[in-house]
C-alpha cells in the first residue's frame, strides 16, 4: 500500500511538517514523487519511519538515528529487539515510580509509613538505568560487573541527606575544577582540592576507593569521547587537566 504525506502523517501520529523534515535531511526519503508532484510512501519508508519514531521514544537525537539507519550494516530484526529491550526497561522504570505515587498517597492519607529511602527509589533507579546506557559497557569492562553492582546498590541505598551531599560535592567539583582551570597548574593547590572533591564524591558510590581506580577514572575521562565531551562543555581541555590534576593528586603521574 501507498501513502502520500497526508496519509501516511494520519497513519503514524506524526504531522507532514515532520515527514517533509525528514525528506529534507535525507533520514526519511520517499520511495517517489508521483507525476502531481506529491511524496509517495510505500512499505520500505513506513518500516523505516517506525524504527524512527522508536529511537525517538527512546530520546534519540535525529542525527544519531540517522547514522543508526543508514549504515549499511543496519540489522532491522536486531534493531527492534534492542528497542524491544529498552522499552521493557522505561516500563519498569515508569512501573517504579506509579508505585511510588501510589505509596505517596497513602502515606498523606496516613494507611501506610514511608521511609525517606522509599520516597527517591524510582528516581535513584532512573539515574542508574541512564548512566548504563551511556557508560555501562565501558565501566563494566574496566571495573567488571561486581563492582558496578556494588556502586549502584549503594547508590540506591542513599539516604535523603546522604543524596543531597552527593549532589552538592558534585557542584563543588565543577566549580572548583572550574576555577582551577583558570590557574593553568593541575599541581595548584586548587587543582589538588578539586581531585580530592572528586575523591569524596566517588567515595559516595564507590564500595571501596582506590589511588589505581581513581586514576584509571580519570584516564578514562580523556580516552572516551563521551566523558571528555562533559568535561570540555565548559572549557575544552579540562578533561585533560582534571586527568592531569588527579595523576598528581594519586601520585600516578607518568
Amino acid at each position: 500500500m501507498e501513502y502520500t504525506v497526508q496519509k501516511l502523517a494520519e497513519l503514524a501520529g506524526v504531522s507532514t511538517r515532520t515527514l517533509r523534515y525528514y525528506d529534507e535531511i535525507g533520514i526519511l526519503k520517499p520511495a517517489r514523487i508521483n507525476s502531481s508532484g506529491y511524496r509517495i510512501y510505500g512499505r520500505a519508508e513506513v518500516d523505516r519511519l517506525q524504527q524512527i519514531l522508536f529511537y525517538r521514544e527512546l530520546g534519540v537525537k535525529l542525527d544519531k538515528i540517522k547514522d543508526i539507519i543508514t549504515s549499511s550494516s543496519f540489522d532491522e530484526i536486531a534493531a527492534l529487539k534492542e528497542h524491544r529491550e529498552k522499552l521493557l526497561e522505561k516500563r519498569t522504570q515508569l512501573d517504579l515510580i506509579i508505585t511510588n505515587v501510589d505509596k505517596t498517597i497513602a502515606m498523606k492519607e496516613g494507611r501506610i509509613k514511608m521511609s525517606d529511602k522509599e520516597k527517591f527509589k524510582g528516581f535513584k533507579q532512573k539515574l542508574i538505568e541512564e548512566n548504563e546506557r551511556k557508560y555501562g559497557k565501558e565501566i563494566r569492562d574496566k571495573y567488571g560487573d561486581e563492582v558496578v553492582e556494588q556502586s549502584n546498590k549503594k547508590f540506591k541505598e542513599m539516604t535523603q541527606e546522604q543524596y543531597a551531599e552527593f549532589e552538592r560535592l558534585g557542584e563543588s567539583v565543577n566549580k572548583t575544577l572550574k576555577a582551577a582551570f583558570a590557574t593553568g597548574d593541575p599541581a595548584s593547590e586548587l587543582a589538588q582540592k578539586a581531585a580530592d572533591l572528586h575523591r569524596q564524591w566517588l567515595c559516595y558510590t564507590w564500595g571501596n576507593y582506590s589511588k589505581e581506580a581513581h586514576a584509571g577514572l580519570a584516564k578514562m575521562y580523556v580516552e572516551d569521547e563521551r566523558f571528555k565531551a562533559y568535561y570540555d562543555k565548559e572549557q575544552p581541555g579540562m578533561a585533560e587537566f582534571l586527568r592531569d590534576a588527579i595523576l598528581i593528586y594519586t601520585g600516578m603521574k607518568d
